[in-house]
C-alpha cells in the first residue's frame, strides 16, 4: 500500500477510472486493485461508466464513488462493473471540450484508463488538452495482444482468450473428426493475427492464416482460397477429409479494394476501423473454395463460424487476475509518485511506464500497433506443424503426381497454381 507521507500529499484529491473499447478478461481486476491502492493513499475514487460515452455529452451524472467492499471481490468475474464503450471524443473539437469539462466538474486530479489503442490515445489527448491539470496512467488491455509492449509481454485478456479459444477449437476439431467436415474459423483480431495463430498453434489446429505472413501487400482473395484449397488436398491425400483453420479477422482490412467491390457500404465503427464481422470473411472464403473442389468431383462439407465475442467476458484464468493487480496497483502508484502520460508495463516483475510520445507511430500519429513477429522463431514452429503446400509437394515428382491425382488435374497444372505457396513467406 502507499506509504504514509503520500497518503498525506494526496488525501482529498480524486482519481477517476474508465474502461474503453471492447471487454477483456481482467479489467475488473484492474479496477479492484487501482480503487484498493488509491483509497489506502486517502484519495476518493469514482468510476465513470460506459467509458467516454457520457463524458463526451458533458454529462457528470454516470459517475459514482467506489470503495474497497464495492471492489473486493471483482476480480474473479468477466465484463466490466463499469461497463465499457466505443466512444471516441478525440473526433470532435465539442466532445472533447465536454470530456475535459466534465472530469474538472467531477474534480478529477488522476484518471486510469483501461483500454486498447484508441483509449490509449484518447488517454493521451485528455492528458495534453487538460495540460497537465488531470495526471493520466493507461492500463493496456486487449484480447487482440497487438499494444506496443516491451518483448513478448502480453496485454491482459490475451491469455485468458487463449485459454477459452483452444477449449473451443478442440471442441471443433473433434466435431471435424468425428463429422468429417472443414471448419473455418474467424478468430477475433482487428490490426494483428496474435489471437488466431496462438489459439491454432495450443490447440494444433491444421493452420492458421494471418495478415501478417503477406509482409504488408494487399492479400488477394485468389491467394487465400489457393491456399486453403491446397491444405484440403494434402490432407485428402493422407486420409483425412476433415480439418479446422483459423483465420485471423484482419485479414479482412488487408484484401486487395478490387476483391473488396460492393462493399464500400460496410459500416464503419467510432474510430473509422471496417466491421470486420460484415465482411463475412469465412463464408465468402468458404463459398469459393466448395466451388472450387466440386469442379474437381470432391464434395467437401465446409462450415464457417466466428470465435471472438464467446472470449471477451470469459472470468479471467489466474494469470490474468494476478496480472492485473499488478497492473492496477503500479497505475496508482505512478501517479502517486507524480507519473504523468504513459502507459503502464510490468516486465520481469517491475513496473515501466511507457511515455505516450513512445507509443506513436511517426506516420500515423497513432498508438503503434505490434504485429506477428513471422521471423521469429516462435512463428516459424508454428508454421511446421500447419498443413500447407511446402516446397516437397512441389519438387518431389512422386509427390507431385499423388496431389495432381487427388485434384483430378496434371501435375504441370497442379504445379502452376499451388507452386508459388511453396515459396519461403
Amino acid at each position: 500500500m502507499a506509504n504514509n507521507e503520500a497518503r498525506e500529499a494526496h488525501r482529498g484529491k480524486t482519481l477517476a477510472i474508465l474502461v474503453g473499447g471492447g471487454p477483456a478478461p481482467g479489467i475488473n481486476g484492474v479496477i479492484r486493485a487501482a480503487t484498493i491502492e488509491a483509497r489506502e493513499a486517502g484519495l476518493k475514487v469514482l468510476g465513470l461508466r460506459d467509458g467516454c460515452k457520457w463524458l463526451a455529452k458533458g454529462d457528470t451524472k454516470h459517475a459514482h464513488e467506489l470503495g474497497v467492499d464495492d471492489v473486493s471481490r471483482i476480480h474473479y468475474l468477466g465484463g466490466s462493473v463499469l461497463g465499457t464503450s466505443r466512444v471516441n471524443p478525440t473526433k470532435k473539437e465539442e466532445d472533447m471540450t465536454r470530456t475535459i469539462g466534465a472530469l474538472t466538474e467531477l474534480g478529477v486530479d488522476f484518471l486510469v484508463t483501461i483500454g486498447g489503442d484508441d483509449t490509449a490515445y484518447t488517454a493521451q489527448m485528455i492528458n495534453r488538452q487538460a495540460e497537465n491539470r488531470i495526471h493520466v496512467a493507461h492500463v493496456p488491455k486487449t484480447i487482440d495482444n497487438d499494444l506496443p509492449l516491451p518483448g513478448t509481454m502480453p496485454t491482459f485478456g490475451y491469455q485468458t482468450a487463449r485459454h477459452l479459444g483452444c477449449a473451443l477449437v478442440q471442441n471443433i476439431m473433434e466435431d471435424a473428426t468425428t463429422t468429417t467436415r472443414w471448419y473455418y474459423l474467424v478468430v477475433m483480431g482487428r490490426s494483428a493475427g496474435h489471437l488466431a495463430l496462438g489459439i491454432a498453434k495450443a490447440a494444433s489446429a491444421t493452420l492458421a492464416i494471418i495478415p501478417e505472413e503477406f509482409r504488408g501487400k494487399p492479400i488477394r482473395l485468389a491467394n487465400l482460397c489457393d491456399i486453403l484449397e491446397g491444405a484440403v488436398l494434402k490432407r485428402k491425400l493422407r486420409g483425412r477429409d476433415y480439418g479446422v483453420v483459423c483465420l485471423a479477422e484482419g485479414i479482412s482490412e488487408h484484401i486487395a479494394p478490387e476483391d473488396l467491390q460492393g462493399l464500400e457500404d460496410v459500416e464503419r465503427d467510432a474510430h473509422g476501423h471496417i466491421r470486420l464481422a460484415e465482411i463475412e470473411l469465412g463464408r465468402l472464403l468458404k463459398n469459393e473454395v466448395r466451388k472450387r473442389l466440386k469442379a474437381r468431383n470432391l464434395d467437401v462439407t465446409i462450415v464457417d463460424k466466428n470465435i471472438g465475442y464467446e472470449l471477451r467476458c470469459q472470468p479471467p484464468i489466474p494469470y490474468d487476475m494476478e496480472y492485473t493487480q499488478d497492473l492496477g496497483f503500479a497505475a496508482v502508484r505512478y501517479l502517486l509518485e507524480g507519473g504523468n502520460g504513459a502507459m503502464i508495463c510490468m516486465i520481469d516483475g517491475k513496473l515501466l511506464p511507457i511515455g505516450f510520445d513512445e507509443m506513436l507511430d511517426p506516420q500515423t500519429k497513432k498508438t503503434r500497433v505490434r504485429r506477428v513477429d513471422v521471423d521469429s522463431d516462435y512463428y516459424k514452429v508454428a508454421r511446421e506443424y500447419m498443413i500447407r503446400i511446402e516446397r516437397d509437394d512441389i519438387d518431389d515428382p512422386k509427390r507431385l503426381a499423388q496431389l495432381a491425382l487427388v485434384a483430378s488435374t496434371t501435375p504441370d497444372a497442379f504445379k502452376q497454381q499451388f507452386g508459388y505457396l511453396a515459396e519461403p513467406w
